[in-house]
C-alpha cells in the first residue's frame, strides 16, 4: 500500500483539530477547515510534483 494514501485523511484530520482549537461556531468549524483541507492538499502537491521533476532523471 502506497504512503500517499494516507495522506489526505491526516490533512482531514489535522485541519479539523486546528479550525475546532481556533473557532467555536461549527459552521465556521467546518468551512474553514475545508479551506485548509484544500490548501494542505495543494501544497502537498505542489512539493510532490517539485520532487517528482527533481528525481525524474536519478
Amino acid at each position: 500500500m502506497n504512503v500517499t494514501f494516507y495522506l489526505p485523511p491526516l490533512a482531514l484530520a489535522i485541519s479539523l483539530v486546528y479550525s475546532a482549537s481556533r473557532y467555536e461556531l461549527p459552521a465556521k468549524i467546518l468551512s474553514k477547515s475545508m479551506a485548509l483541507f484544500f490548501q494542505i492538499m495543494v501544497f502537498m502537491g505542489l512539493v510532490m510534483g517539485v520532487l517528482y521533476f527533481l528525481s525524474y532523471a536519478l
